[in-house]
């Protein structure tokens, strides 16, 4: 493996919020997560709504501080250790960068495309004259496909289209020369006839400049497209990671195989349905709270595969070959062959013909 540019080291944010008659509880939203971002390399952090995977981005991005473990840029601790998110140094805030979800909502409407662009340009690089700054504003759309930039500086956000918002929004980004780009969710909230070309660019952008991306999704089908490794998160917590082909080819967490199954795949013999895989999984119990998550594995509610001791002790972690890893008690128990002889579906329904609640 490579040296990490941006690197989390068993992290853990956790909120504290009052109800409405003021008693206080604690939402444990991400816990004992750690990745590793590599230069020209990009990482998939999948799962479904509520999994932790934008918390744990702005936890790069030092928009939250860590409740505990560390944050490294480089080696060097970051957060943690008692940093205090006041002392980031601009250098940090210059070499990480912050792709949004809503492409709209990251520009300031009141303002031009060159406003935008511009003021990202002159608060990283000094004083530069202003044949200096557009030449390096047309240079930043022509790297995002928005040419000729003449057409674009001038305009307001509202004006532009949705793709063509985001990559305003990618070339404000790489106006400070990041070295780490961190996109949640950056095609979401895009048409789906230019997902595809935005992937593309992030994926030329990865090839050309070197750039450690973390690309947060919930759809593991555009994660198999663009990215090298997949993290995988549930309720908070990171379940699996490996290699993309591998992850994908071959579950070796419950989860993950819930997620595969439900993603589209023009090469699956038999048609499947999204709603009716999680719907036969919440037969066997809700999605946890994170203000009081489950004992013992987190998706041992929703898991065919539950043990009784998935219901009381955290699963070790099982180191696989080709780097990959899962927490799960299958690996432990040697029954990790299961995941691959039936369908999530007919394990569950398996599982509340043997058990009916």
């Amino acid at each position: 493996m490579n040296e990490p540019v941006l690197e989390a080291v068993d992290v853990a944010k956790h909120f504290a919020v009052a109800n409405s008659v003021g008693d206080s509880s604690v939402v444990r939203a991400v816990e004992g997560a750690s990745i590793r971002l590599e230069p020209g390399r990009i990482t998939a952090v999948v799962g479904e709504s509520g999994s932790g995977k934008t918390t744990l981005a702005r936890l790069l991005a030092r928009f939250y501080e860590p409740t505990s473990g560390q944050i490294r840029l480089d080696g060097v601790t970051v957060a943690g250790d008692g940093i205090r998110r006041s002392t980031v140094p601009k250098s940090y805030r210059k070499a990480v960068q912050l792709i949004f979800q809503d492409p709209f909502g990251s520009l300031n409407p009141l303002h031009r495309v060159r406003h935008n662009l511009e003021r990202a340009v002159r608060l990283h690089h000094g004083r530069l004259g202003r044949t200096e700054v557009d030449r390096r504003l047309a240079s930043l759309l022509e790297r995002v496909s928005l040419t000729p930039a003449s057409d674009y500086l001038d305009k307001f956000p509202h004006e532009l289209s949705g793709g063509q918002r985001q990559r305003v929004v990618i070339a404000r980004a790489l106006a400070v020369e990041p070295r780490v780009l961190l996109g949640d969710e950056p095609i979401s909230m895009l048409d789906v006839s230019i997902r595809l070309e935005m992937l593309n660019l992030l994926d030329k952008l990865r090839r050309e400049d070197g750039l450690a991306l973390l690309y947060i999704t919930h759809d593991i089908a555009s994660a198999r497209y663009l990215c090298d490794d997949i993290v995988v998160m549930y309720a908070g917590q990171m379940v699996e990671a490996g290699p993309k082909d591998a992850v994908i080819s071959d579950p070796q967490h419950p989860y993950t195989k819930l997620l595969v199954e439900s993603s589209p795949d023009p090469h699956r013999t038999t048609a499947t349905d999204r709603d009716d895989i999680f719907g036969a999984a919440d037969e066997l119990g809700e999605p946890p709270s994170l203000i009081d998550p489950p004992p013992g594995c987190r998706f041992h509610p929703r898991c065919p595969f539950a043990m009784e001791k998935c219901r009381t002790t955290p699963p070790p972690r099982a180191q696989l070959a080709d780097g990959r890893w899962a927490d799960c008690w299958l690996h432990d128990e040697g029954r990790a062959d299961e995941l691959a002889h039936a369908t999530m579906t007919e394990r569950i329904t398996r599982k509340l013909t043997e058990e009916p609640r």
